[in-house]
């Protein structure tokens, strides 16, 4: 084996002439059986090689047909012309395209052709397809040859690709050029929204080191309310009903949670039982919330521009609407110096607001609050920060996801005021574990602590008597 290997290396100067020599002097029957044994081996990996370079083949192919797309179609006409119209169009100029390239195809590849074409042209290329899949959450673009998704709580890499670098960047300023951004060398990065709603970030080169890196969080058309979330085992019956009293009562709360922990679902959710004759103000960074009521007034930050001017901040947007006379105030994610604003409005009227902050407890997320208030370079004791906090928040709703992919409300714990310079807390339901299955599934239920709501009283004021049973610790499965 080894000689065999060693005369094809030998073979290179000289070229074929010394290797038919030497294969043709010993008569012996090993010899001819080894060479009757290397067209199988090399026979292998044909086909594989074949399919793979008949797929350069076709995006070489998408490719020109792409740019004659762009020569023969008239892109101003595009915007008043229909999908079928346009698909007719595509398809016509394409096969005309196909036949004077000389290009045979089957039926199966050119309809997949032309629909890659439609989404070049119409939407987002190669991402389209993952856009249009209803059970994909989210979509992460490492370089053009890499694409995951997530589907429920898991990442799984797609055989989706890009042709290469300059295409990924195309479909990245596609994206950013439609809501007047733009990304480069100077700004190598971006966040912004696509026509659903999805949330879009980016980096490029040189920033992104291995290919630009992309990052989108689609935006849900179905919108999850609190029975949905119930019948997904995010939370139990009982933790409905006492949430729903919560938020009824007008306490303020904070949904708590890591990254793609269900954070502004849960917020989502928590805002269906807010009664439809109060005003509410939301403020984000990208609009994701979807609240159901009549009178709801959005605000979205905005970034600096080019020149790193007009730039209006959440604390910009919420100071502003404590001037609008709002019932409630709802911030889809308090990160930085609005903190002081977000807790002054609950501390000054506007009980029944909500917000959401990055912590992995309910402990935690006291302590996050406490490092954003320090942050702003307020210099307040700590008592007094404290003070402020405990007054302010009455609950916090720790969402989580856990190493299954399920998303669940792990803890409901209720602030009850000040214990010395320590904020006094209660944990009133909790999801407690029980094991784990042989496909990773966690095992456990949504149980109560045995702890009575520090806020009884105001529940009952307010028309909402719960019953006892939901605070009795129980096991569910």
């Amino acid at each position: 084996m080894f000689a065999r290997y060693k005369k094809t290396g030998t073979a290179d100067p000289t070229g074929a002439a010394p290797v038919a020599k030497k294969t043709a002097k010993p008569a012996n029957s090993p010899k001819p059986a080894q060479r009757a044994v290397t067209p199988r081996v090399a026979a292998q990996p044909a086909p594989v090689d074949k399919e793979r370079k008949r797929k350069e083949r076709i995006g070489e192919i998408k490719v020109e047909l792409h740019k004659r797309l762009l020569d023969n179609l008239n892109l101003a006409a595009l915007e008043r012309a229909t999908e079928n119209d346009l698909r007719s169009e595509i398809a016509s100029i394409s096969a005309e395209a196909l036949d004077e390239m000389s290009v045979v195809l089957n039926k199966d590849e050119r309809t997949t052709l032309f629909q890659d074409l439609f989404d070049e042209v119409t939407g987002l290329g190669p991402l389209e397809p993952l856009l249009k899949d209803d059970t994909v959450n989210d979509i992460l673009v490492n370089g053009p040859q890499q694409i995951f998704v997530e589907r429920d709580g898991k990442l799984s890499l797609t055989d989706v690709t890009f042709k290469d670098e300059r295409h990924l960047l195309r479909i990245i300023d596609k994206i950013v050029s439609a809501v007047g951004r733009r990304v480069d060398e100077s700004n190598p990065y971006v966040d912004a929204r696509l026509a659903d709603g999805s949330r879009f970030n980016a980096m490029v080169p040189p920033i992104a080191v291995d290919g630009s890196l992309v990052s989108i969080r689609k935006f849900k058309k179905e919108k999850l309310g609190i029975r949905d979330l119930v019948q997904f085992g995010a939370f139990s019956e009982d933790m409905a009903m006492y949430i729903e009293a919560a938020v009824a009562c007008r306490l303020n709360i904070i949904v708590s949670g890591g990254t793609g922990s269900g954070k502004t679902t849960t917020l989502n959710a928590l805002s269906s039982f807010i009664d439809n004759s109060e005003r509410i103000l939301t403020i984000e960074d990208t609009a994701e919330l979807q609240l159901q009521q009549t009178h709801v007034g959005r605000m979205e930050s905005r970034p600096p521009n080019v020149e790193g001017k007009g730039a209006v901040s959440q604390r910009d947007c919420l100071k502003n609407a404590l001037r609008m006379r709002p019932d409630r105030i709802i911030v889809g994610e308090t990160r930085g110096d609005e903190v002081i604003d977000m807790l002054q409005a609950m501390n000054t009227g506007h009980d029944g607001s909500m917000t959401t902050i990055h912590a992995n407890s309910a402990r935690d997320g006291v302590s996050r609050l406490e490092n954003m208030i320090a942050m702003t370079g307020i210099e307040m004791p700590i008592k007094a920060v404290r003070s402020q906090i405990a007054s302010a928040v009455n609950l916090i709703v720790q969402a989580s996801r856990l190493q299954d992919g399920s998303r669940r409300m792990v803890s409901i714990t209720e602030l009850t005021g000040m214990e010395g310079e320590v904020i006094s807390m209660q944990e009133v339901f909790r999801f407690q574990r029980t094991g784990l299955q042989p496909d990773g599934t966690i095992l456990g239920g949504f149980t109560a602590t045995g702890v009575r709501s520090h806020y009884s009283d105001r529940f009952r004021q307010w028309g909402h008597s719960l019953p006892p049973e939901i605070f009795e610790p129980s096991i569910g499965t």
